[in-house]
């Protein structure tokens, strides 16, 4: 399908002229066609592309980013290609899960339209964060000639173990929020300035095709195929093409980087900064870097064929933080770069602490670890993402109701990579979650959540197949914290906590959990830095294209309450993340989205855990105004998942369209 001729704007401070071409039409094989946009550089010779493949939608969706970031890359001589996925924004088709075999077959025919184009030199880049991040991933896996580099930010090399949907094989309430979350995506229509009168029939063909996406992941509570499938730790030399991975300290995906620079066989780097779930410049917690700088030197490298001399970088550039004040929301956490030829580093050791060395005096070397279902208020949200109150706050609450483990201490720590707890355990229950985290305490009595791991401890020896515990018989567990550099100084102390549950950031067991821990023969194992790296780590200064015109119409306001229930000892949390009305002028749109959460439990019952989320989605542009709206609700008993949904589609306020869910799930 022929291109529309480009027409090229300056763009100040930059080198070249570029093409915003909004919207190219890419046939697939089965004749689906996916809807695109397309920035080229001035000038007649063909360039590499950049590739950016996503469900979120670039007209109303990730504009804001989009524009930011492409022109800029476009103006120093690449084509840029930000493509809707099938069933997304404006592409024909429909949608049924994350990861798909169909996605990552239609990005491997994206990837040969691109090659035949005439301003196409056949050499290709994939980048993107999240979504974007793991398909990136999974077609370089696929290995088509053309893709030479990837950049992934906020993503994951396992599917089961790093992703939001269970962690350590305990299930995350994340699972239903992102489910709920893109329920909520998916109900939006395409545009019909792009599609035409055929949007309705469009729309109409994908709600009814909507997929309760939380069902099938609560059916898989195991790591089976299902999750196997775009896992690229499954056969990390799958993947040739060159590999700069990028996490943040306050994002939910910093560990994968770490995989992929141990694992990977082909050209790879590392850059883990402060960051939460956004591009590094223009992410927060600050320093954001020159990141988009920090591509062109990779993809000039791989795609062009100019020494830019990215190989001769460290394996790994990584942000320490310094102890830092909990907060519900950060914009700048204060640190340095340290950098690293090797990881683990050479300059890292590993110091052992038994447990018993951090018993409180007349303490017994055994002791319980009963926890009530409701500890867990301040964990925050699991990925932070909307910049809202979501940063775990101060942990004395949580600690109050945890078994605790306090170490003066008489020197600065510096913590660099995954802290690891080993524990002797007894049961009295065949079923248990143990939640640990480690802890900044502060002079003034504030604790700051520095890291934490999850075990389901039926997962104690497989996540493929899980096993009872053994009633009031010891068994050894070892559990893996999240990968931080973290400083912690002197007059401090560092705090290790231990609870068998932690609402609303896992969902409880079946059965209220009762642990007894052998301090003897448990034990905390820090990697120390005892040698900092010599090397300097500098980067440019913040760069982008210019900002797209977008006019707030109703500001945004993020809330997040805890109240506690006397009468009958339950405790609710309850989010509000308004994201407002935004008027988006380059296509006289306005996009609204509004979202609400709400968790409770009883501090006596695990079987009390309830959960729920509440989307609005509206898109209005003079008479043509719709609104959706979808709800999703959890809840469970021993046996079975409980699952309540609907969606409601209205165009111009007359309800167009309607689809209810009840479905129960069979717990493990």
């Amino acid at each position: 399908m022929s291109i529309p001729k480009p027409t090229f704007n300056t763009i100040a401070s930059l080198p070249k002229a570029v093409a915003d071409i909004p919207t190219v039409w890419i046939p697939m094989p089965d004749g689906c066609q996916l809807a695109a946009r397309l920035w080229l550089p001035e000038g007649d010779e063909a360039v590499p592309t950049i590739l950016e493949y996503l469900p979120y939608r670039r007209r109303d969706g990730t504009i804001a980013r989009d524009e930011l970031t492409h022109p800029y890359i476009a103006a120093h001589g690449y084509a840029c290609l930000r493509v809707d996925m099938r069933g997304c924004g404006d592409s024909e088709g429909l949608l049924f899960d994350e990861y798909s075999p169909q996605e990552q077959a239609d990005a491997l025919s994206v990837i040969n339209w691109i090659v035949a184009q005439p301003w196409s030199d056949g050499k290709v880049g994939m980048i993107g964060i999240s979504w974007g991040g793991f398909n990136s991933l999974q077609v370089a896996a696929l290995r088509p000639q053309a893709l030479k580099a990837i950049i992934t930010l906020c993503s994951t090399a396992d599917r089961y173990t790093t992703d939001i949907h269970y962690k350590g094989g305990a299930m995350l309430l994340e699972n239903l929020g992102w489910a709920s979350t893109f329920l909520a995506y998916q109900t939006r229509p395409p545009d019909p300035v792009v599609v035409g009168e055929r949007w309705r029939e469009m729309w109409m063909a994908r709600l009814e095709a909507l997929p309760l996406f939380v069902r099938g992941w609560l059916e898989h509570p195991t790591r089976t195929p299902y999750w196997q499938h775009g896992s690229i730790c499954e056969d990390y030399s799958a993947i040739e093409a060159a590999t700069l991975a990028v996490g943040g300290w306050c994002d939910a995906y910093s560990n994968t980087v770490f995989r992929l620079i141990e694992n990977l066989k082909s050209p790879v780097k590392g850059l883990v900064g402060p960051w939460a779930h956004k591009y590094p410049h223009f992410a927060i917690p600050k320093p954001q870097i020159g990141f988009l700088q920090e591509c062109l030197r990779w993809w000039d490298q791989w795609l062009k064929g100019i020494d830019r001399g990215v190989m001769a970088d460290p394996l790994i550039k990584l942000y320490q933080l310094d102890s830092y004040p909990p907060k519900a929301h950060h914009d700048e956490l204060a640190g340095e770069w340290l950098a690293f030829e090797t990881w683990p580093p050479q300059g890292v050791k590993l110091e052992r602490l038994t447990l018993s060395q951090l018993n409180q005096p007349n303490q017994p070397n055994e002791v319980k670890l009963p926890s009530p279902e409701n500890l867990g208020t301040q964990s925050g949200e699991f990925c932070v993402i909307w910049l809202g109150p979501e940063w775990p706050l101060d942990q004395r609450h949580d600690d109050s109701l945890s078994y605790i483990l306090d170490f003066p201490l008489e020197e600065s720590l510096s913590i660099i990579g995954a802290p690891v707890v080993k524990l002797k355990l007894k049961s009295q229950s065949p079923v248990a979650n143990l939640s640990v985290r480690l802890n900044d305490v502060r002079p003034d009595g504030e604790v700051t959540r520095i890291s934490y791991g999850i075990l389901n401890l039926n997962h104690r020896h497989s996540h493929e197949h899980p096993a009872d515990l053994p009633l009031n018989e010891a068994f050894e567990v070892s559990i893996a914290l999240d990968e931080i550099a973290y400083q912690l100084p002197k007059g401090h102390q560092l705090r290790l906590s231990l609870s068998t549950s932690y609402f609303p950031l896992i969902w409880p067991s079946k059965e209220k959990a009762c642990l007894y821990l052998d301090l003897k023969a448990s034990y905390l194992e820090l990697p120390l830095l005892k040698q900092k790296p010599d090397y300097v780590v500098e980067f440019s200064p913040p760069a982008s294209a210019p900002e797209a015109d977008i006019t707030p119409l109703r500001t945004s306001r993020h809330e997040r309450k805890v109240s506690h229930d006397i009468v009958n000892n339950t405790t609710h949390t309850h989010i509000i993340d308004d994201f407002g009305i935004r008027y988006i002028k380059r296509y006289d749109l306005e996009a609204e989205e509004y979202c609400e959460e709400h968790y409770s439990i009883q501090a006596d019952d695990p079987l009390s855990a309830k959960a729920s989320n509440f989307w609005r989605q509206g898109l209005k542009r003079g008479d043509w105004h719709i609104l959706t709206e979808s709800y999703s609700e959890l809840s469970c008993d021993r046996e079975f998942f409980y699952l309540e949904a609907y969606v409601k589609a209205f165009e111009e306020d007359r309800l167009v369209f309607e689809k209810h869910w009840q479905e129960k799930v069979k717990r493990l």
